[in-house]
């Protein structure tokens, strides 16, 4: 039997989301990630499309985090047969637990409303968690025919590159997941991958950089000062998972400092309330300078007029505070969850303001509010906006152009091929030539279902 080692690249190409590579020798089958194609469907949902594989014929499943798109179909490929063992990092799976639980109340709803058959239900959740094993970084794990090493990517807690290597052939394969865009306000800096034969690497940012990083916290204490002064409401969507933590450090820093006027603030996320119970977990995980608040007794997730809305009627609640506040909910693109009824009720308003810090996929609202558009559709009802949009980069928990190309440069001279992935075609295509011109690195997009031989 041929020992041939292949790649395939069944999601996470030609768009951020969905990640889903199949690594295989003649022995072994290992998928790292399976994950949610997220954004707008003009026609059939992809998500709801047979995998192109047989899910029973595989072995393995390393998970890099749990954000959606990487973790968003797990359930389906349990549901189709996968029996195999799931790896991650202890934090991964914690806060993919909650990521499960949230994800089927709102498949439940989607499913009822499209007279459709959810992806996958709780019992298919139950056995995905009852395949799930933890590693820790810097342990050498033998699965198969395959090792593998996690190294931390620095994007969210728990993140992690896998470097797997084939045993008979000891070639080696990183795939970076997510990378952080270090130095990061919470978390430890994204570990180098130094001695791969291939590399597969995001391209989330791969046609751009960030603003400076001194200058975000400066951008929002100045846009938080600017609204509060007015009289107005700050509303922001957030991800659950790494920029609510974030934010609440920063807020907790900027008000307990002094430097933002002490209004109340809530956070209207059920999702992000549980969540941070996970980081307040791993505080083991964070960079030396948050050890050190830790250390000095400062809760880094709490500060005075702090409400934690996790039920709706406190949700409903919030309009009895008389302006100004600042009100942080869920979800990050204004696609569902707390954030839509706030931006409809709050939007029309010109006092208010409305700041985007996170990634926005092309189709969603928080894209269309982001680009600039005055009228958009919220819950099947037209919003005409006046608030003020607001908009930092700096906050992105993603490596950035430049910052990507740092990172293959130092693999460079070992690489035999760089796998640009999990981004826009123009940003994907930027960065690989960006590393073919600059470190003369065979750098290639891959297209969706392609097998490369390593």
């Amino acid at each position: 039997m041929s020992n041939k080692l292949k790649l395939t690249f069944f999601g996470g190409v030609g768009t951020v989301t969905g990640a889903n590579f199949l690594l295989e020798n003649a022995m072994t089958k290992i998928l790292i990630d399976c994950g949610l194609v997220q954004g707008y469907f003009r026609d059939k949902d992809p998500n709801r499309e047979d995998f192109k594989y047989n899910p029973a014929e595989i072995d393995y499943l390393l998970v890099t985090h749990a954000h959606l798109d990487h973790i968003g179909r797990i359930g389906k490929l349990v549901k189709d047969g996968f029996k195999g063992k799931i790896f991650s990092t202890a934090p991964t799976l914690d806060i993919a637990k909650y990521m499960f639980e949230d994800a089927l109340k709102i498949s439940s709803v989607e499913s009822k409303r499209n007279n459709k058959e959810p992806l996958y239900d709780e019992k298919d959740i139950e056995k995905t968690l009852s395949l799930w094993q933890t590693l820790d970084y810097h342990q050498v794990f033998d699965i198969g025919s395959f090792a593998i090493f996690a190294k931390d990517a620095g994007h969210i807690l728990g993140s992690a590159i896998f470097e797997i290597t084939d045993k008979s052939s000891g070639k080696k394969i990183a795939f970076t997941g997510d990378l952080g865009n270090s130095p990061t306000p919470l978390l430890r800096d994204t570990e180098k991958v130094t001695d791969a034969d291939y590399l597969v690497i995001e391209s989330v940012y791969g046609d751009r950089n960030h603003e400076e990083k001194e200058m975000r916290t400066e951008k929002l204490k100045v846009a938080l000062n600017r609204v509060i002064d007015r009289g107005g409401v700050m509303v922001i969507p957030v991800f659950s998972i790494e920029k609510t933590q974030v934010l609440l450090h920063e807020l907790d820093n900027l008000i307990e400092g002094g430097q933002v006027k002490s209004v109340p603030v809530f956070l209207d996320s059920p999702l992000g309330i549980k969540i941070t119970s996970v980081y307040a977990k791993y505080l083991s995980h964070y960079n030396d300078n948050v050890q050190k608040e830790i250390k000095s007794g400062d809760d880094i997730f709490d500060f005075p007029k702090l409400s934690m809305t996790l039920k709706a009627d406190q949700s409903r609640d919030i309009y009895n505070t008389k302006p100004p506040f600042v009100l942080i909910a869920g979800s990050g693109m204004s696609e569902g969850g707390r954030i839509t009824e706030h931006e409809k009720k709050l939007l029309p308003n010109r006092r208010n303001a409305l700041l985007v810090i996170g990634y926005q996929v092309a189709g969603t609202l928080g894209r269309k509010i982001k680009e600039g558009q005055k009228k958009v559709f919220i819950n099947n009802e037209e919003v005409n906006i006046n608030a003020e949009i607001i908009s930092i980069d700096g906050y992105s928990s993603h490596c950035d152009s430049d910052g990507l190309l740092e990172f293959v440069s130092h693999g460079a001279e070992q690489y035999k091929k760089v796998f640009v992935v999990m981004g826009e075609p123009k940003s994907s295509m930027f960065l690989a030539q960006k590393i073919r011109d600059n470190l003369d690195v065979n750098a290639v997009v891959p297209e969706i279902n392609q097998t490369y031989e390593l």
